[in-house]
């Protein structure tokens, strides 16, 4: 595995074509890079799927793109100078993905889920030339991590897939939510949909998103 500047995993497909796609993984706070990977069997064959790990070790085998002060005086809160660090960690990590497989941005999907997902967000929104196409996932959106003016970027290519579970007792629905309203007022493509599971994703969320990236290749 040629050193980036983050460690990751890939599957690389057995045959590349004028379809091959790049897909990048972003786990979730607490996860790893094994954790959205196991999807990857299931997935278009036509795919190169790499997963990130995140850089801080929460523990063994549990790692996070940014700390979460969960027993503050003030209540739960995310370190945002560390959320924004991450963010231009991963937009240089695609940068040298993209390299290293000859892949283009627009043939290039970039699945987050939870704190993943509010990282794909904050990617897309500072960084449309390098992904447009995202699968948000259990997450939502920081505007602290998006730029000041957002009528600076050409946004005209963003693509989104959405997803949230109803009953989510980590990040509530109503934050997710909130995202079709605000894509929609910025002109962007997307689909949301909800599903009646906790913080994690059901077969049928599996299938669609599927669905949806094999649609775009």
């Amino acid at each position: 595995m040629e050193k980036l500047s983050l460690n990751y995993i890939v599957r690389e497909p057995k045959i590349r074509s004028e379809n091959t796609s790049l897909l990048i993984l972003l786990h979730g706070y607490g996860s790893n890079e094994e954790d959205l990977f196991s999807f990857a069997s299931e997935l278009p064959d036509d795919l190169i799927i790499v997963s990130a790990r995140a850089p801080q070790t929460l523990g063994f085998g549990s790692y996070s793109w940014y700390t979460i002060h969960f027993n503050s005086p003030q209540g739960k809160f995310s370190d945002m100078p560390e959320a924004i660090k991450a963010r231009e960690t991963i937009a240089v990590f695609i940068d040298e993905v993209q390299q290293k497989y000859g892949i283009l941005p627009e043939k290039t999907f970039l699945l987050g889920f939870s704190q993943g997902t509010i990282l794909s967000y904050a990617v897309a929104f500072n960084y449309p030339e390098k992904v447009q196409k995202i699968i948000a996932l259990s997450g939502y959106v920081n505007r602290e991590l998006l730029p000041d003016d957002l009528n600076s970027k050409d946004y005209s290519a963003l693509d989104y897939y959405i997803s949230h579970g109803s009953v989510d007792q980590v990040i509530p629905v109503e934050w997710a939510n909130k995202a079709p309203e605000f894509l929609d007022r910025l002109n962007i493509k997307y689909s949301y949909k909800e599903f009646p599971v906790g913080h994690g994703v059901s077969p049928k969320n599996f299938y669609e998103f599927s669905k949806w990236i094999e649609e775009r290749m």
